[in-house]
């Protein structure tokens, strides 16, 4: 095959690829009732960015993004470089909270610390908190009270503090949260589905009453697409993943029709990670994809699609 050849295939593959997601985007079902409070705010992740904390936020401006998802630093200095960056590139903020010590109450007495820290700043009030709540091990009592005092620490404060549905953590598998939900009526739930779809070996067709509970609490997304036998696709442009891509975007879907309806903020966070996350050439260890441009990707789709 020639060069000029093979380019032109790439060329229309990809053309074709980009017009059939322009469908994709809109295909959101807008039968329902919008109320013109609703907004959609997309962030980044810096999860994997190589360059400094200045390029990365002038990047992220760039691209269009509402702005950032980051661990909250605890150092004083590192909190000062972050409140100036946001205030330099004119970027929002949720803030990641979670420890990682195996003994519980070490682990919830450094998570308190943390999210107190967090709540509490005073260069900048995020959007929202995304809590690593716990641990897969850990009692559900244990647990209960990573999510008593962020129920209490949200009202005290006014900010939306959710537990994000993550391998490892309090909510690692869709009946584990479902307990969990049912318990707690207060919890509030960051969806991310990809992990649950690689716990359960499926796209959990199988446990759609449960999904429904699950949506109705969620008021964060971190918009990963996973698939049965891992929690990310190596592209969600490929045809292959069509029905990962479809699945993922139907419980959004219906996340988004609940805030519409109810004129609530959504916020969605872009989270395609990096290697070895991303899965990669052997030997050379190469990424397949390149990872900013995916969730850049999935940004413009995320935004047509929605607004």
């Amino acid at each position: 095959m020639s060069i000029n050849r093979r380019k032109f295939i790439q060329t229309s593959t990809t053309a074709l690829m980009l017009s059939s997601l322009d469908v994709f985007a809109a295909k959101h079902p807008s039968a329902y009732q919008m109320n013109a409070a609703f907004e959609l705010k997309i962030l980044a992740t810096n999860w994997g960015f190589p360059g400094s904390l200045d390029s990365y936020c002038a990047k992220v401006k760039a691209e269009g993004y509402n702005g950032i998802e980051i661990w909250w630093p605890m150092k004083k200095t590192e909190q000062e470089e972050l409140f100036s960056l946001l205030k330099k590139y004119n970027l929002e903020a949720g803030f990641l909270c979670g420890a990682n010590q195996s003994n519980w109450r070490e682990n919830l007495d450094y998570f308190k610390a943390m999210i107190d820290a967090a709540t509490g700043n005073t260069g900048i009030k995020p959007l929202y908190i995304n809590c690593h709540s716990g641990k897969d091990y850990f009692s559900i009592d244990e647990n209960k009270a990573f999510i008593d005092y962020t129920v209490a620490l949200s009202k005290k404060t006014g900010i939306r503090i959710c537990h994000e549905t993550h391998r490892s953590r309090m909510l690692f598998a869709a009946p584990i949260a479902k307990q969990y939900i049912e318990k707690n009526p207060e919890l509030r739930i960051t969806l991310d589905a990809s992990h649950w779809c690689n716990v359960s070996e499926s796209l959990l067709k199988d446990q759609q009453t449960t999904m429904d509970l699950v949506l109705s609490r969620v008021d964060h997304i971190h918009a990963r697409i996973g698939h049965a036998q891992g929690p990310q696709v190596n592209d969600p442009q490929a045809p292959e993943w069509v029905e990962a891509v479809e699945t993922h975007f139907a419980w959004w879907d219906k996340v988004v029709q609940l805030k519409k309806t109810k004129g609530e903020t959504l916020t969605i966070l872009t989270e395609f990670g990096p290697p070895n996350y991303m899965p990669t050439m052997p030997y050379t260890q190469q990424p397949i994809v390149d990872q900013w441009a995916i969730n850049v990707h999935m940004l413009h789709l995320l935004r047509k699609r929605y607004t």
